[in-house]
């Protein structure tokens, strides 16, 4: 085994479930994980110290939009500050743009940098705390402790792609949130099966039952309840319609208190360390990519090229397949990207290995885009339990956009450790087909995919993906009555025939059932 071969040596994770008033400062949240990370790779918190690469995933409130607005004090720069407070000077400090899939891609990267000789030991990690913040803006307790002791002014330095994940376009129609969209994918996969939307909703809570199950185990849950199939999709006053076909046990919540990060060194410096070869977990397979930026752009609005992509990549690099795998994390944050994800790695949506090792997103827990972080921390101590054993984790960002793919294992890796350049993967993803878009179409359409949206007090709109007669895709709402919200709910909306034109406010465009 090679000094240079990068190992993950320490995971950590944290949930705070105390009186908002008193929770954990976002900076702190980072620590705790990160003192849990150390304490698990068998090593004293003044390790922290030795740290000369230190990546923080984004945390939601620094998303562009309203969240941007909320008057608490702010990191300026999360990565600098946590070096500041552990007592670290890292020659490397990054913080990623937005997306669930940055904690694999930032672990993919550290191992990446480790191998080249560029660092030694690299700090990982996330945190989220909407839960607290949101119930201290609404109860007025304030936010002392939250201020960053280290006045860190410079800007950080940022990795991934800021690009924002939806056109004005599809904005204005309201496909600008994942509670929106996620839904589209959804009915177009049940549609393209050809199942009836009683039979499909059946599935999705045979889905997700089990992933409450483990959540209801695991003590790191955010809501550790099991539920049954009826449970997660009968629509009642605790299980309101979101948006359809997910009423609100099908959907992530991102108001909660955790944190997670990972310790990676290189060979030599854990032995330096004098951390356990026990504890030592290899990345053997990775790959980062995207799929078509834009969701109006996709090829079909019902898989991910980048999923199976970036998993045949990662399991070429590995040199396993899928049949060796043990333990599986697929990310959840809505049925469809399990579903999805399964399809795209050939897995059985009822594989006795089980889909999650945490709960997932909407049972474990939803921090913004740390989850998949957790997952990793998660995957660790069964590894280890098992040596030789194979774990898979995925990562997904904005709307089946941004894919990253782990595969682990205590087998050490043999020669060099080399990933492709991701840009390989993408030139290819890059140079798909795809139809042609028309922002103001007029005549006859019809319906590709849709949803209907709810609010607390009812049905709010409807929202349509379609085709033009000439094949040309277009976003468009529906009539706002509730009497045709509520027919495609009740039958299969896609292929559904009708008339396309401009809305009466001049900014959108109305499609019109037949």
């Amino acid at each position: 085994m090679r000094d240079d071969t990068p190992v993950l040596i320490g995971g950590g994770q944290f949930t705070y479930r105390g009186a908002a008033d008193a929770s954990p400062s976002p900076l702190e949240l980072l620590k705790i994980a990160a003192e849990r990370a150390v304490a698990d790779a068998g090593l004293q918190p003044s390790a922290l110290a030795a740290l000369d690469g230190v990546a923080v995933v984004g945390f939601t409130i620094d998303a562009p939009g309203g969240f941007q607005q909320l008057p608490f004090p702010r990191l300026k720069n999360p990565p600098a500050s946590f070096a500041r407070a552990v007592g670290a000077e890292p020659s490397w400090e990054v913080y990623t743009h937005m997306g669930g899939n940055s904690p694999q891609q930032i672990i993919n990267t550290a191992c990446e940098r480790i191998a080249r000789g560029e660092n030694e030991l690299v700090f990982a990690g996330g945190a989220e705390f909407l839960g607290s913040l949101m119930k201290r803006l609404k109860g007025g307790a304030g936010f002392a402790g939250w201020e960053d002791p280290y006045a860190i002014e410079a800007e950080p330095k940022r990795m991934g792609d800021p690009r924002p994940g939806t056109t004005p376009y599809e904005n204005v129609h309201g496909m600008n949130r994942p509670i929106n969209i996620y839904p589209m994918f959804e009915n177009a996969l049940r549609a393209r099966d050809g199942r009836s939307i009683p039979d499909h909703q059946q599935r999705l809570g045979r889905l997700f039952a089990p992933f409450s199950r483990v959540a209801a185990a695991n003590p790191d849950a955010w809501f550790p309840v099991e539920r049954s199939e009826t449970e997660l999709v009968e629509v009642n006053a605790q299980n309101r319609w979101v948006s359809f076909p997910y009423p609100k046990y099908l959907n992530a919540i991102m108001e909660v208190d955790q944190s997670a990060g990972v310790l990676i060194a290189s060979v030599r410096k854990a032995r330096e360390l004098g951390v356990p070869e026990d504890k030592w977990v290899f990345l053997h397979g990775c790959a980062d990519a995207s799929d078509l930026w834009h969701p109006i752009d996709r090829q079909n609005f019902h898989s991910s090229p980048a999923m199976e992509l970036t998993g045949k990549r990662a399991f070429e690099m590995a040199r396993v397949t899928i049949d060796d795998i043990d333990f599986i994390d697929l990310y959840s944050c809505f049925p469809v990207a399990v579903e999805v994800g399964a399809e795209a790695l050939g897995l059985s949506l009822d594989d006795p290995r089980g889909l999650t090792v945490t709960g997932g997103l909407p049972y474990f827990g939803g921090p913004g885009n740390n989850y998949a972080m957790h997952s990793v921390v998660m995957m660790l101590p069964k590894l280890r339990a098992k040596p030789g054993s194979w774990g898979l984790c995925t990562a997904n960002g904005w709307y089946l956009t941004k894919q990253s793919t782990g595969i682990y294992s205590t087998t050490p890796v043999e020669g060099a450790w080399e990933r492709e350049d991701p840009a390989v993967l993408q030139r290819q993803i890059d140079a798909l087909p795809h139809p042609a878009v028309i922002e103001q179409p007029e005549g006859p359409a019809t319906v590709e995919t849709y949803t209907i949206v709810h609010t607390r007090d009812g049905y709010h709109m409807g929202i349509v993906v379609g085709r033009d007669s000439h094949d040309r895709r277009f976003v468009a709402v529906l009539p706002d009555d509730e009497a045709t919200l509520k027919s495609f709910e009740e039958r299969e909306g896609v292929g559904r025939a009708g008339t396309v034109g401009r809305h009466p406010d001049g900014k959108r465009n109305l499609f019109t059932p037949a």
